[in-house]
């Protein structure tokens, strides 16, 4: 891809369009399953806590504790999955333009030739028709 191409409004509109595809698929996939399962493991300590006749007092920190683990975790990991997304988005878009800029100078190529093939083949008719 050229420096122009890069740098200038092409580009950036890239850019722009990677990152709007990584923040999606990101949020998508920051909740999986390792998530779920802290999750549950705090609930069934706080159950079990709560069983036990503990203070709420001691078990309501506990919790909250688990809750920001929890959101932290699926922050650290939705920020670790949206750099990862635009990174695969970013080349994909790039070579989806090198691709197209090939594909219009083939384009390109074969109407010029195919306007050469004319303008010869008129030629030679004219100069059969003048001899």
């Amino acid at each position: 891809m050229s420096q122009e191409t890069e740098s200038g409004p092409v580009g950036e509109e890239t850019k722009r369009e990677a990152a709007r595809r990584a923040k999606e698929k990101a949020r998508i996939a920051r909740w999986d399953l390792d998530v779920a399962v802290f999750l549950f493991v705090v609930l069934i300590i706080v159950i079990i806590l709560l069983f036990q006749d503990i203070n709420i007092g001691i078990v309501a920190p506990i919790a909250l504790f688990g809750l920001v683990m929890v959101w932290v975790v699926g922050w650290r990991r939705g920020r670790q999955l949206y750099w990862s997304f635009y990174d695969d988005e970013l080349d994909r878009l790039q070579k989806a333009i090198e691709e197209a800029d090939e594909k219009d100078k083939r384009e390109r190529k074969v109407t010029k030739t195919i306007e050469e093939t004319i303008e010869e083949t008129v030629q030679r008719a004219f100069r059969e028709r003048w001899k």
